[in-house]
C-alpha cells in the first residue's frame, strides 16, 4: 500500500466517490481515498424505506464495487489529522501523507447531547430515518392512535426537511389504516418557521393544514424519558403553537414534557472527533472553508465539502453534486497552475419533501434561500416544483436512485 498520494481522499460517501471518480478522469497523479466501511449507502431513500414504500436491500452496495478504478481504498478510519505536515494518522497508527487534502467524511452522531437518546433510540416506540428506517416502519404501522411525535435536535442535521417528511407519509398511513380520528400528530422543532424558503413554506403550510398537523415552533428537544414516553423541551424565545391540540403536557423548572405514543426524531449530529480536534476546524467544531471556493480557511492544499463542511446551507446530496465540479476544478488548476479556477458555490441545496404517497415538493435554494428552480424540471412537464406534483414523486422514487448509481458515482455532472 501506499503511504503517499498526490490527493488524498477522506471519505469514501457521496462526496469522496464523485471527487475521486472526476479526478481520475482529469488524469491527475497517485489518489487515495480512505474510509473503513464496507457497504455505501443511498441514504436519500431512507425516508420511503421508512414509509414502507422502498426496499432497504436496494439503498445499499458493497462499497468495492464503487470505488473507481486506478484509485486505492485504504479501508481503516482516520484518528489525527495534522495538515501542517501534511499527514493523518490511522486507527492502526499508520502514517499517511499527501500533496493535496480533500475532506469529505460526512458526519457522526452524538446522542449524548439528548439525554436518554442513546438507550431509547431504535427501541420501543422511538424512531429514526437516519438509523434504522426498517424500524421506523414498524413502530407507524404499529401505531394504535394516541400523540405521534414529530421532532428534531437544535443541531445541524441531513436534509433539514427529513423529519417532516416522515411524518406527512404516516399520517396518511394512519388515515388509511383508520387510527387518525384516534390520534394527534405533532411536529416539534426549534426553528420558528416550516421552512426557510418562502415559496416552499407556503405550500407546507396548507399541507399542514389538510392533514390537521400541530405545529410547535421553538422547542428545543433537551432529554427523552422513554419508560414514561416524555419528551422534553426547552422553549425559546420564537416559542409559538399552531393549530393547536389537546395533549398531555407536563412541566419540570423551564422544561415541558409532551408525553407521546410515538416519537420519531433526527439524532443530534456533529463532525467526526478527527475534524473536531483538528486545525481545520471552525469554533462550532466544524470544517472552515471558503464559502465559494471549498478551499480551507487555513490550508489551501486543503478542501472541504460534503455534511462536515461549515456552509450556511443544507446538509444534502444535491448539494454535493454542486459542490464537487468545483472542488474539482480548483483542485486540477491548483496542480497544474498553481491558481484557483473560476467557479463558485453558491450555496445550492434541494431537498425533495415528500407530502404524500404519490406527492412531493422540490426545494431548491441558494445561500439567501432563494427559491432557484432547475431548468431541467420543464422537461417533466413540471411548471412549479414549489407546489405537489406526482411526477416530482416519481423522480424522488425511481430516477434520482437511478442517477445515483449510474451518472454521480461514476463522476458525471448530472
Amino acid at each position: 500500500m501506499k503511504t503517499h498520494f498526490e490527493v488524498l481522499i477522506i471519505g469514501a460517501g457521496t462526496a469522496g466517490i464523485m471527487v475521486a471518480a472526476q479526478l481520475k478522469k482529469k488524469k491527475v497523479g497517485s489518489i487515495g481515498i480512505i474510509d473503513p466501511a464496507k457497504t455505501h449507502y443511498y441514504q436519500p431513500a431512507w425516508t420511503l424505506v421508512g414509509a414502507g414504500t422502498y426496499d432497504y436491500k436496494k439503498t445499499a452496495r458493497p462499497m468495492k464495487d464503487l470505488i473507481p478504478k486506478g484509485v486505492e481504498w485504504i479501508q481503516k478510519a482516520v484518528s489525527n489529522l495534522d495538515p501542517k505536515k501534511n499527514s493523518l494518522q490511522t486507527s492502526d497508527q499508520q502514517s499517511l501523507t499527501y500533496d493535496y487534502l480533500v475532506v469529505a467524511p460526512g458526519l457522526t452522531y452524538d446522542l449524548s447531547l439528548v439525554e436518554g437518546l442513546e438507550e431509547s433510540l431504535d427501541t420501543g416506540v422511538v424512531c429514526s430515518n437516519y438509523t434504522d428506517p426498517e424500524h421506523t416502519w414498524k413502530v407507524i404501522q404499529n401505531f394504535k392512535g394516541g400523540t405521534a411525535l414529530f421532532t428534531q435536535p437544535t443541531t445541524p442535521i441531513k436534509c433539514g426537511g427529513a423529519p417532516q417528511k416522515i411524518m406527512y407519509l404516516a399520517e396518511n398511513h394512519f388515515k388509511k389504516s383508520g387510527v387518525k380520528k384516534n390520534s394527534s400528530i405533532v411536529f416539534a422543532t426549534s426553528g420558528g418557521v416550516i421552512f426557510g424558503v418562502k415559496q416552499i413554506a407556503e405550500t407546507l403550510m396548507n399541507v399542514v393544514n389538510r392533514k390537521d398537523i400541530h405545529l410547535r415552533f421553538g422547542h428545543q428537544l433537551k432529554k427523552i424519558d422513554s419508560k414514561k414516553k416524555i419528551a422534553w423541551y426547552a422553549l425559546g424565545e420564537n416559542e409559538s403553537l399552531y393549530n393547536q391540540k389537546e395533549l398531555k403536557i407536563e412541566k419540570d423548572g423551564d422544561l415541558i414534557g409532551i408525553h407521546f405514543d410515538m416519537l420519531h426524531t433526527a439524532p443530534p449530529s456533529v463532525a467526526p472527533k478527527f475534524i473536531q480536534d483538528s486545525p481545520l476546524a471552525n469554533e462550532s467544531k466544524w470544517m472552515a472553508v471558503d464559502h465559494k471556493s471549498m478551499q480551507s480557511t487555513s490550508f489551501p492544499n486543503v478542501f472541504g465539502l460534503g455534511d462536515v463542511a461549515a456552509l450556511p446551507t443544507a446538509k444534502t446530496g444535491a448539494a454535493i453534486r454542486k459542490q464537487v465540479p468545483i472542488v474539482v476544478d480548483n483542485l486540477v488548476k491548483l496542480i497544474k497552475e498553481n491558481t484557483l479556477g473560476t467557479m463558485a458555490y453558491n450555496g445550492y441545496s434541494s431537498c425533495p419533501l415528500v407530502t404524500d404517497y404519490g406527492k412531493m415538493v422540490l426545494a431548491e435554494f441558494d445561500y439567501d434561500n432563494n427559491f432557484t428552480p432547475d431548468p431541467k424540471l420543464k422537461n417533466m412537464l413540471i411548471k412549479d416544483s414549489s407546489k405537489e406534483h406526482w411526477r416530482l414523486w416519481m423522480l424522488k422514487k425511481y430516477i434520482l436512485p437511478y442517477l445515483y448509481w449510474n451518472k454521480m458515482m461514476k463522476g458525471e455532472n448530472v
